[in-house]
């Protein structure tokens, strides 16, 4: 006898951020919500990215603090790395994140199903689980099936071992070598953990800079502190082909004066992007923004009552903007319109030095036509920085001649990724460096910073 067909209000497909997020949001305000998940909960970023990297990048911080503390009369026997205890520990840290999801998921009463969602409707969803398959319906439909790592063409990738973010963190030892292609966020924030655990790194990015969507000083103050730590960095420079001998990784590239390079190394690591995982929804023929779903400002799809939030539909492929969609997107369906505001969705880079930033560089605002200019104030000028013994970074401004209002901000150094949102605050609520300068801010701190830079704003505006 077949049971009866489950239907929601809401069925999410896909437990990351953006969706537990999204369920949790409208199971609070009544809604009955499914949740379709086929992997862990809490996605890419608590199971394969953002967690388990910055784990492991705490892990390299303690390592370069004790470095660097030798030379303030802190001095400690020889380093032990335990790779086993480090990678024990990230694992640790998942578990403990992935039973919180769980348990808020539980309590919210939302069904969770562990299987492969798809759309064979807007209405019906087939569910395949390892024990049979199961079909509910649904009267809305989000869709936050994330991405995947993007696969370079290269001849002769697909014929040897390689890494991505999906399985470099589950890797047995700790490599003597590392090449990584892709200078990108993911790419550099894993070179700063093998580089802080002993291996030779080397970085190889197509681009003119890494980093090369952020503010020009930043991507070039990080290449340095990134070439003083010992890791190579090959910028424009292209790889033509892989291969792999008796262990040993031979990527073959071609530069921008045409000149060939072999690097070698242990563990290769392709770092390029990632690609929107869409198959889910492939029979629902939405329209398309190059790979992505395209959405409008209220994440909406092409079709009614389908949204599509996080990775999937572009944008930022951020866990903190998945989130905020999610939002957008549940307030939508219960109609309290709203919209996405991406001008406030701050950047962070977990590198060390950290960088972080928000709205718009002053070389993006110039191209919008818009009379703007900067204010840059050097940690080397901080007290709390030199006692800390930072030698390098910046707090950065960028603002509207006019009013002074701030529409951008950029930093670099210690724990910026902690301070950006005080930049985030003051746009949000469309705040002006007068306002900013009058705000008292604790001393000694790096953060006081934006107190300095808007101190100078202010003075350059009455003049």
């Amino acid at each position: 006898m077949n049971r009866m067909t489950k239907t929601y209000d809401l069925t999410v497909i896909g437990g990351g951020p953006g969706g537990y997020t999204a369920a949790l949001q409208a199971a609070e305000r009544g809604h009955k919500v499914a949740l379709i998940e086929e992997d862990f909960l809490g996605g890419t970023c608590l199971n394969r990215g953002c967690i388990p990297s910055k784990t492991l990048l705490k892990h390299a911080e303690v390592i370069e603090s004790i470095e660097k503390a030798k030379s303030w009369g802190i001095e400690t026997g020889e380093m032990i790395l335990s790779f086993y205890k480090m990678r024990k520990r990230k694992d640790d840290v998942i578990e403990k994140l992935r039973g919180g999801i769980a348990f808020l998921l539980k309590q919210g009463k939302i069904d969770v199903y562990n299987g492969r969602g798809t759309a064979v409707t807007k209405n019906r969803i087939d569910i395949e689980k390892q024990d049979g398959s199961e079909t509910i319906e649904t009267k809305e439909l989000i869709i936050a099936t994330g991405s995947s790592p993007a696969i370079p063409p290269i001849p002769g990738l697909k014929e040897i071992q390689f890494d991505t973010s999906d399985t470099i963190f589950d890797i047995p030892d700790i490599p003597a070598s590392v090449v990584i292609i892709g200078g990108g966020v993911i790419g550099l924030e894993l070179a700063c953990i093998f580089q802080s655990l002993q291996s030779k790194v080397t970085i190889i990015e197509a681009a003119l800079s890494i980093i090369p969507q952020e503010d020009e000083e930043a991507s070039k103050l990080l290449e340095k502190e990134l070439k003083k730590k010992g890791i190579h960095i090959a910028k424009k420079t292209t790889v033509t082909e892989v291969t792999e001998s008796e262990g040993v990784k031979a990527i073959h590239a071609t530069d921008d004066k045409g000149e060939t390079h072999i690097f070698t190394a242990e563990r290769l690591l392709v770092c390029v992007g990632r690609r929107p995982n869409v198959s889910a929804v492939s029979q629902l023929d939405l329209q398309l923004d190059g790979p992505f779903i395209k959405v409008n400002d209220e994440m909406k799809t092409s079709a009614e009552g389908v949204y599509a939030i996080g990775d999937v539909a572009g944008g930022y492929q951020l866990a903190h903007a998945a989130m905020a969609e999610a939002a957008v997107a549940v307030s939508n369906i219960c109609g309290e319109p709203e919209r996405m505001n991406h001008d406030i969705v701050p950047r962070c880079i977990y590198t060390l030095p950290e960088v972080a930033s928000v709205g718009l560089t002053e070389k993006e605002a110039k191209a919008k036509g818009l009379n703007v200019r900067t204010e840059r104030f050097d940690l080397a000028a901080s007290g709390k920085a030199l006692a800390a013994g930072v030698q390098t970074g910046f707090i950065k401004l960028v603002y509207d001649t006019v009013y002074g209002e701030v529409i951008g901000a950029t930093m670099v150094g210690p724990h910026v990724t902690e301070m950006i949102s005080e930049a985030s605050s003051f746009m949000y609520l469309e705040g002006t460096a007068e306002e900013m300068a009058k705000m008292i801010h604790p001393h000694p701190t790096i953060s006081e910073g934006f107190y300095e830079a808007a101190l100078n704003i202010v003075s350059k505006l009455r003049k």
